[in-house]
C-alpha cells in the first residue's frame, strides 16, 4: 500500500511539474541600459521615539526595521555600494533646533562589509525627532561623489511619521535634489497607514521618479527593501515622457523603450505600435496610486487592431493594500498574415497595434484628481516565435492550449489512480 501511494504521488508530481514548465514562459526586459559605474544605495531609517511602538507583528517598528536590514544586507548584490543613514537616532531632548539636525551616517556608502554593517544596525535605539528633510539633503551628499549622472543612485527612506522639522518641507527638498540632475531616485516606505504621512512620502517619491509603499508587516518591509536594492543593481533605463491620446487614431506611435505618462481616474489612454510580420510585441504597464484612493481598483492593458478588434489583453486588480498595479501582454505576429485589413488585396509588412490603458481607481473624499496617476509603459518588439500560428501561443491571450494540457493531465492522473486502486483491491481480496 505504501509503495502504491508513493508511486501515485510521484506520477502526479511529474505531470504537475511538466504542466508548470509549459505554463510559465520566460519574461523579457525592454529598454536601453545607460549606467556604467557601480550602483549606490543609501538606506535612510527613521529612529525617532515613535519607532518604539509595538504594532509590527507583535514587535516594535524598530525591531522590524533591524530584522529587515539584516536580511537585506545578506542579500545585497556584490556590485552594489550600500550605506545606512539615520534620522532622530542621537538627540533625546526637546530642543527643536538641535533635534532637527539629528541625522548621521551610520555606515558609509561604499563596498559592503556585511558584518560591520550588521554591527552598526544592532546599535540603533529609538530616540528623538523626525528630520526627514535634513536627512535627505545629507543622503544626497552621501551618494553624489562627483561622478555626475553616471551610475544608479537610490535613497530608500523608511519612516513611521511625518517630518517634524518644518518649514523645511521634505517634498521641496526632494524637488531640489531632482533639479540637481545627479540621477538620484528616492523611494519611500511608510510603516503605518497614516493619510498625512502617505501624502508627504508620496510627494517625496514622485518628485524624483521613485515609488511609495505602505507596509504593515516585517516580511513585507524586507521584501520591498530587497526589491529596491536589487533594482539599483539593474542597468539604468531613462524613461521617455509621452502623452497618450483619447483614441487610437490620434495616439502617438511608440518604438521599443520605457515611457511615462499620467492618466486621470477612470480614463483611457491610447498608444500605437508597429509590429512587423514575424515579430512579437511585448508590452507592460504600471499605474501607481500616489494619493488616497477607493478600496477596490484595477488596471487593464488591451492590444486591438485599428478597426477595434481585440487581439489580447492583460488585467489586474487590487484591494486597498497595493500602491502599484502592473499587467502585461504578448502578441506574436506570424510571418504570413491572411488578414487583408485594408481590403486592397495587399498584405502590409507591418501591423499597427493600438494599446489601450484603462484604470478603475476612484479618488478618496477630498482628494485632488489632477494631475493624473503616474503611468509607466514598457514596449518591446522582438523576434517572434518560430511557430506562432496562434497569436496567443504563449498563453497570454486565449488559454485554450493550457486548459487542454490541464484536462489531459487530470485525465492521465485519474487513470493511474484508478488502476492503482483496482490493483490494491485485488491484492487485498487475494490476501
Amino acid at each position: 500500500m505504501i509503495t502504491s501511494k508513493r508511486l501515485t504521488a510521484g506520477v502526479c508530481a511529474l505531470l504537475a511539474a511538466l504542466t508548470a514548465g509549459i505554463a510559465f514562459p520566460t519574461a523579457a526586459v525592454a529598454g536601453e541600459p545607460t549606467g556604467e559605474r557601480a550602483p549606490k544605495v543609501d538606506l535612510v531609517v527613521d529612529v525617532s521615539g515613535s519607532m518604539r511602538t509595538r504594532d509590527m507583528d507583535g514587535g516594535t517598528r524598530m525591531a522590524a526595521a533591524k530584522q529587515a536590514f539584516n536580511e537585506v544586507l545578506d542579500a545585497t548584490p556584490e556590485e552594489v555600494q550600500l550605506g545606512i543613514r539615520t534620522l532622530g537616532a542621537d538627540y533625546p531632548g526637546d530642543d527643536r533646533k538641535t533635534g532637527c539636525k539629528d541625522t548621521a551616517q551610520l555606515y558609509p556608502v561604499g563596498p559592503l562589509d556585511r558584518t560591520e554593517a550588521k554591527t552598526a544596525v544592532a546599535t540603533l535605539s529609538p530616540t528623538g525627532w523626525t528630520p526627514i528633510g535634513p536627512a535627505l539633503l545629507k543622503a544626497a551628499d552621501d551618494l553624489d561623489s562627483g561622478d555626475g549622472g553616471a551610475g544608479s543612485k537610490r535613497i530608500v527612506l523608511i519612516s513611521d511619521g511625518e517630518d517634524t522639522c518644518a518649514p523645511l518641507d521634505p517634498c521641496e527638498v526632494a524637488r531640489e535634489i531632482a533639479a540637481k540632475g545627479i540621477g538620484l531616485t528616492i523611494d519611500t516606505l511608510g510603516l503605518v497607514p497614516n493619510a498625512k504621512m502617505r501624502q508627504q512620502l508620496s510627494c517625496i517619491a514622485e518628485a524624483t521618479g521613485g515609488t511609495y509603499t505602505s507596509v504593515e508587516h516585517t516580511d513585507e518591509l524586507t521584501d520591498r527593501v530587497n526589491q529596491l536594492v536589487d533594482r539599483a543593481a539593474d542597468p539604468v533605463v531613462t524613461p521617455v515622457a509621452t502623452a497618450g491620446a483619447t483614441e487610437c487614431a490620434k495616439a502617438p506611435t511608440l518604438k521599443s523603450g520605457l515611457y511615462t505618462d499620467r492618466e486621470e481616474f477612470g480614463q483611457q489612454r491610447w498608444y500605437r505600435v508597429e509590429v512587423p510580420a514575424g515579430r512579437e510585441l511585448r508590452a507592460s504597464v504600471s499605474v501607481a496610486a500616489d494619493r488616497a484612493v477607493g478600496p477596490s481598483y484595477g488596471a487593464l492593458l488591451r492590444a486591438v487592431t485599428v478597426h477595434g478588434r481585440e487581439i489580447v489583453r492583460g488585467e489586474t486588480a487590487g484591494n486597498g493594500r497595493t500602491d502599484v498595479l502592473s499587467t502585461g501582454l504578448r502578441y506574436p505576429k506570424p510571418e504570413r498574415d491572411d488578414d487583408d485589413s485594408d481590403g486592397d488585396g495587399d498584405k502590409p509588412a507591418a501591423e499597427i497595434v493600438c494599446l489601450q490603458v484603462t484604470n478603475s481607481f476612484t479618488p478618496a473624499s477630498g482628494v485632488k484628481t489632477t494631475p493624473g496617476l503616474p503611468l509607466e509603459l514598457t514596449v518591446d518588439v522582438v523576434d517572434g516565435p518560430s511557430n506562432a500560428g496562434d497569436v496567443a501561443s504563449f498563453g497570454l491571450g486565449r488559454g485554450w492550449w493550457l486548459l487542454g494540457a490541464l484536462i489531459l493531465t487530470g485525465f492521465l492522473a485519474g487513470l493511474v489512480w484508478g488502476w492503482l486502486s483496482r490493483w490494491r483491491l485485488a491484492v487485498w481480496r487475494t490476501n
